[in-house]
């Protein structure tokens, strides 16, 4: 039986920039099973707070550890960005590539990979040059992409942001997928509708703090601090 890389526990953690402190200090637990979604004005931290539980951020203060070792808790983990990332190959060879940095062998990486791109509706457009799809069809194959790892742990940063209502429709029906198959799930959002579709957790994070954290339904229905209060009734905090 393969042990769980959860919890994640960060303790004072905090991240800095050209001298100036844009995360932190921060303290959260992350335990398996539940849907986080991070929410918070521009700026906050949301981005930078997945980047760094990702590994993607060097700590200036605080620690950050898993239930197993940093290094197979990065490579159970996945993360989808706002803007996607796609390399100068086909959408095919894209989604295939997580299994050839693993060894998979070329063959089945790229099986895997046409029957992640039909989980995801782009079963058809699997030859084509992965730049030269449209917006909503990028960050699907971006999710195929994060999930054909069977990942533990799925980041999304704001992967809706730039999307019309039919592909964010798609997209979230893509996490809520994920999440039946027991993925636990942390997600940044700008996006209030979506927070209370998907959230069973809530972070707000204001100023690179977390100034809240609680169950969705209960935040939803009284958020405790004043910035939480303003910025859920659409007021600029």
């Amino acid at each position: 039986m393969v042990n769980s890389i959860l919890p994640l526990t960060m303790r004072g953690v905090c991240v800095r920039k050209a001298g100036r402190a844009i995360l932190g200090p921060i303290d959260l637990d992350v335990g398996p099973g539940a849907t986080t979604v991070v929410i918070g004005p521009n700026g906050a931290g949301k981005t930078t707070l997945l980047r760094t539980i990702h590994g993607l951020e060097r700590l200036r203060a605080g620690s950050l550890s898993w239930a197993v070792d940093t290094a197979q808790a990065l490579r159970r983990q996945s993360m989808v960005f706002q803007k996607p990332i796609a390399l100068h190959r086909p959408a095919l060879d894209n989604v295939a590539y997580p299994m050839r940095l693993r060894g998979v062998a070329r063959r089945t990486a790229k099986e895997r990979a046409r029957a992640m791109l039909a989980r995801v509706g782009l079963d058809e457009l699997a030859s084509l040059a992965a730049r030269s799809l449209s917006a909503g069809e990028m960050q699907k194959m971006a999710m195929a992409r994060a999930l054909i790892t069977e990942p533990e742990l799925l980041l999304l940063d704001e992967p809706t942001s730039n999307l019309d209502g039919k592909s964010t429709r798609e997209i979230e029906a893509l996490v809520g997928g994920a999440k039946a198959d027991g993925v636990t799930i942390v997600m940044a959002t700008h996006d209030l509708g979506q927070m209370r579709r998907l959230a069973q957790r809530v972070l707000f994070v204001h100023q690179g703090r977390i100034h809240e954290a609680g169950e969705a339904a209960a935040f939803i229905a009284g958020p405790r601090t004043d910035e939480a209060k303003r910025f859920m009734q659409g007021e600029i905090v």
